[in-house]
């Protein structure tokens, strides 16, 4: 593994980083996501990365957050992405989490400047316990993030919709 990724994944494993990440990190994802047209996602200059766009559980206005994503083969030849809800290791799920529980049919992926319409599916029991496993494997600061926080950290596996094209 090149020393810059392990000293990334040091630093993002610090509080000081769960308390700064989440005002920095998304917005700058944003901002360089809508001026390359969805061509670059900072973030997935280190993790891949989708924006994930669904209508808040709530209010039901479309919510759109860059987040890192593993992409994951499926069955049947469709691959789909699993969506961690680390929330930086910061307590409370993140917004995200709860528009997917609320809207999982209305979910929409972009995946390397490619609009995807996407199924999301809770992953719990032995297929959580799995995946969470090739998650550490992945991104070992995850670890870090759940022995700081009480609650389970959320898994989310996205399918693209019928007559969609998964990763590529």
């Amino acid at each position: 593994m090149p020393a810059g990724v392990r000293l990334v994944q040091k630093v993002s494993s610090t509080r000081a980083f769960a308390r700064i990440a989440p005002h920095v990190v998304p917005a700058m994802d944003r901002a360089v996501h809508r001026l390359t047209r969805g061509r670059v996602l900072l973030s997935a200059q280190m993790l891949p990365g989708v924006v994930l766009t669904v209508p808040g559980a709530r209010s039901g206005q479309p919510r759109t957050t860059p987040l890192a994503c593993m992409p994951q083969p499926g069955e049947g030849g469709k691959d789909g992405w699993i969506l961690v809800g680390s929330n930086f290791g910061r307590p409370g799920h993140p917004a995200w989490t709860a528009n997917l529980l609320a809207h999982p049919e209305a979910a929409v992926i972009n995946w390397k400047g490619r609009d995807i319409p996407v199924r999301a599916r809770l992953l719990s029991g032995e297929e959580r316990a799995g995946v969470w496993e090739a998650a550490l494997r992945f991104w070992p600061p995850y670890a870090a993030y759940q022995a700081r926080i009480d609650r389970e950290i959320r898994l989310f596996r996205l399918d693209p919709l019928e007559g969609c094209d998964g990763p590529v």
